[in-house]
Order: C-alpha cells, then sequence, then structure tokens
C-alpha cells in the first residue's frame, strides 16, 4: 500500500472517529470523493479492501485504523 493512501485512510478515520466516536463504520469509499479523480488509488483501496483483507462493506473506523497503523 502506497504511503498517500496510508495517510488518507489513517486522515478519514480519525477525523470520522472524532466526529462519530469510536464505533463509527466506514466503507473504502469514504476515503474518496464523491469523483473518481483518482482511478489507480480508488483501485488500490478496493483492492486492499475486498480482495487482500475480504472486508465487509462497512467496517469500524477503528479496525481499518488499527489495520494501517
Amino acid at each position: 500500500m502506497t504511503s498517500e493512501l496510508k495517510e488518507k485512510i489513517l486522515e478519514v478515520c480519525h477525523k470520522k472517529m472524532a466526529q462519530k466516536g469510536e464505533n463509527v463504520g466506514i466503507s473504502f469509499y469514504a476515503f474518496f470523493k464523491n469523483k473518481n479523480d483518482n482511478p489507480k488509488l480508488l483501485m488500490e483501496a478496493a483492492t486492499w479492501w475486498i480482495e487482500k483483507h475480504q472486508l465487509d462493506h462497512f467496517e469500524k473506523a477503528l479496525k481499518i485504523k488499527n489495520m494501517i497503523a
């Protein structure tokens, strides 16, 4: 996983947990705007989330943060 994606994931997880608590769920789409402005990074996130770790569509932000850290 690229450092760019790691930073983006950690940033989003921290932000969501600060807003809604540690029990908040997220999907890998949370790391991107509603536009497909970076398809390569989106595919990297999807591959990591779906193929490599076989995660559900929604997972706890804390779980994802801990997997990255």
